[in-house]
């Protein structure tokens, strides 16, 4: 597996060292990438309270499909890792005061996101879905029934899912919370209603609470796709992340990510 890596690792250098060798026809400054590289150091911003992409395992290190995305890029550019966690509102305000290089942390890409920053991907599709104890809220096909002055729905603060809920379901109250953690805690202890969230936060929880009468969409009722936050105006380092992903894509290494973090439950053991 290791001797693997090393390859795959290569390969990666390889592809890397033929497309990014062209000059950058918008004259953008590669320094970020001379910094990392003169560093040897590449700062990922990422809020480790969003499982299964990023979290903290039994001993507070981070672990989950973004850290090993981050942690292979690292690798490609034969520099260390270093995560910098913060609260997923703070993430792109540290990135655009340079505090970290670039952001991995299930942010969906949106217009408003990226007339701040660059996004490279998406790395990842995703899309929202309910969390709730009440089967009729997923099991409704007017979803304009959500929308009721008699719901509730929490949601993380700052997030997509959050901006959701205002603008589609304005008559209902939303409670925003600082990670999904409490966030599940609030549907579980009835508080609210419904957790609105990634898919994969939504079947992550059926899978951590198979005996709480928990129950969600089968599928997403919304697209959203997850992207790699940069600074903006280096078109350099956007060459080189859209680069690595499509190396990771088409050898496969994304999807054996999915499968590892997405699919595959056991990692679950080594949670809190």
């Amino acid at each position: 597996m290791k001797q693997f890596k090393r390859g795959l690792m290569l390969l990666l250098v390889l592809v890397f060292a033929t497309a990014c060798a062209h000059t950058d026809p918008g004259g953008m400054t590669s320094s970020g990438l001379d910094g990392i590289a003169q560093s040897g150091v590449l700062r990922v911003g990422t809020a480790a309270n969003m499982p299964p992409l990023n979290m903290l395992d039994k001993s507070g290190v981070p672990m989950g499909l973004d850290v090993d995305l981050a942690g292979y890029m690292a690798a490609a550019m034969g520099v260390e890792l270093s995560l910098v966690v913060k609260p997923f509102s703070e993430l792109l305000p540290a990135l655009e005061a340079g505090e970290v290089d670039m952001v991995i942390s299930g942010m969906t890409i949106t217009p408003e996101r990226n007339m701040k920053v660059a996004f490279a991907g998406p790395y990842h599709i995703s899309g929202k879905a309910l969390l709730t104890k009440f089967k009729s809220l997923v099991t409704s096909e007017d979803t304009s029934k959500l929308n009721s002055e008699a719901f509730a729905y929490t949601a993380l603060e700052s997030s997509t899912s959050a901006t959701l809920v205002e603008t589609m379901m304005p008559r209902a109250r939303l409670v925003t919370a600082k990670d999904y953690e409490a966030a599940v805690d609030m549907v579980l202890s009835n508080k609210v209603d419904a957790l609105v969230a990634d898919y994969h936060v939504c079947v992550l929880s059926l899978l951590k609470h198979p005996d709480e009468g928990l129950v969600s969409l089968i599928t997403p009722f919304t697209y959203e796709p997850l992207g790699i936050a940069l600074p903006a105006g280096n078109a350099q380092m956007m060459n080189w992340v859209s680069n690595f992903l499509n190396t990771m894509r088409e050898s496969d290494e994304l999807i054996k990510l999915k499968i590892k973090w997405i699919e595959d439950p056991s990692w679950l053991s080594d949670l809190n």
